[in-house]
């Protein structure tokens, strides 16, 4: 059964392979299954490598799979009628995302992306609906990502409204290194400062300036490749220090 949902993600579909060894060591949720449960379920995992600009999901289109990130970087966006594009989330390592349109069997109400070359697993929506309803260590994995989603987006939503770019970079940087939502990432994000710009909706030279402030601070610090956070509460609590700036 192919991965993704769309005709222009026939590339993905091309190279859809089973799932690795050490592929399906970084999914996290296997981990809460019962052995028979996490037997059926390593059957039905496959992978797709994803190129950047690849669609993994499409607006309008059905689920056929709950989708997780194992490698690389996608972003959830929505495009506005007036052409612009809506980012509503980054999706780093570890990252499952999607599993309410699935309970719903609901069309998508946003597009995901590849940003860079990506590593994307997918769980057929049938065995998502048996797990739920034959493996409690699932429901719970499922119930918790559906409350920390909730609390990203309307962390999100605050954030929107901030005036204070360096606050808004914070903030967006916090929930990148969220360890429920994204636990694939440890304390080191590969991400580019253009590819965090794209996500925040900044230019590349302010994200930049934001990055240094914060690195001043002793929150985060700027390495080859990436970012990595040295202290994830300075790193919150410069988000939350944006908060009602207008």
């Amino acid at each position: 059964m192919p991965i993704g949902s769309d005709s222009s993600a026939s590339s993905i579909r091309d190279r859809v392979r089973p799932a690795t060894a050490d592929e399906l060591d970084n999914i996290p949720w296997l981990r809460t299954l019962a052995p028979i449960e996490r037997r059926r379920a390593e059957v039905a995992v496959v992978v797709g490598d994803a190129e950047p600009g690849d669609l993994v999901c499409r607006i309008g289109r059905p689920p056929t799979y709950w989708f997780g990130v194992v490698e690389g970087l996608l972003k959830m966006s929505n495009d506005n009628a007036d052409g612009t594009s809506m980012t509503y989330s980054g999706l780093p390592p570890g990252g499952w995302f999607g599993e309410g349109t699935a309970l719903k069997r609901e069309p998508y109400r946003y597009n995901i992306q590849a940003l860079r070359r990506s590593v994307v697993a997918g769980l057929p929506v049938d065995d998502f609906h048996w797990l739920l309803d034959h493996s409690i260590g699932f429901n719970r994995f499922v119930m918790n990502q559906l409350n920390e989603r909730l609390a990203q987006f309307i962390a999100a939503r605050e954030t929107d409204r901030l005036n204070n770019p360096d606050a808004r970079v914070a903030r967006n940087l916090a929930a990148l290194f969220n360890p429920v939502l994204f636990p694939g990432v440890g304390e080191l994000l590969r991400i580019t400062q253009q590819e965090l710009a794209y996500l925040i909706g900044l230019s590349r030279q302010r994200v930049n300036e934001a990055l240094r402030t914060l690195q001043a601070q002793g929150a985060i610090r700027v390495e080859y490749g990436g970012l990595r956070v040295t202290d994830l509460e300075a790193l919150r609590a410069n988000g939350m220090a944006g908060k009602g700036a207008g």
